[in-house]
């Protein structure tokens, strides 16, 4: 295999989350596709590193579902399916209401009105009928109020599943597949966790995503 991966060019942070970002960053985008193999000894010279963080991404990637290890015989990318795409976006869902909960209860008021800035962004790709753009304005918005939160438990767990929840979420479409009644309940959402009303953001969201 022609090697998908430059020498990685250490930027100050801690070494093995750089490789996992890295390959992460790979799955995502194909360099390094459903089924192909991974082999820390050629990884780790694609990527100019010592086998040891290789072999610690590769177990973390493996945690979160993007890489499969059948002791003796293979390590390779996981293949996505279906079960794994829907657990992950009811997972996301209801994370994502509770970040917006203690958000709004807990966050400043500069905090909340960037927040909502992001919200705006969503409210807006609703409002025009696009899908993906409304995928990416989401999950700019999930991690925006999950730093909100300032709970560091959540903050750490999105840290480290993102990268499976970016891969997981590539398919997705919205539950309210009329523009008009969809976006209607994002402003109603806006509303409420504007107000701080965090109980009631909860639930919109959650009816917004089917699971009211």
């Amino acid at each position: 295999m022609t090697a998908p991966l430059a020498p990685l060019v250490p930027r100050g942070a801690v070494l093995g989350d750089e490789v996992y970002a890295r390959l992460g960053e790979a799955i995502l985008d194909g360099r390094l596709a459903p089924g192909d193999r991974l082999r820390d000894q050629e990884l780790a010279e694609w990527l100019g590193v010592s086998r040891t963080p290789v072999r610690e991404a590769l177990q973390r990637l493996e945690r979160v579902g993007l890489v499969e290890v059948s002791p003796n015989r293979y390590t390779r990318v996981s293949l996505p399916n279906q079960k794994t795409e829907v657990d992950t976006f009811e997972l996301v869902a209801y994370n994502m209401g509770v970040a917006v909960h203690m958000a709004a209860t807990r966050c400043s008021d500069e905090v909340l009105a960037q927040t909502l800035g992001r919200l705006d962004a969503v409210i807006d790709a609703s409002r025009v009928d696009d899908p993906a753009r409304l995928a990416v304005e989401s999950h700019q918005f999930f991690r925006e109020v999950t730093r909100a939160s300032g709970n560091i438990a959540l903050i750490q767990f999105i840290r480290e599943y993102e990268i499976a929840i970016r891969r997981n979420l590539a398919g997705w479409q919205p539950f309210i597949a009329c523009p008009v009644s969809r976006t209607a309940a994002y402003e109603r959402f806006r509303d409420a966790f504007a107000a701080r009303d965090g109980a009631r953001a909860e639930d919109v969201l959650r009816e917004i995503h089917g699971f009211a």
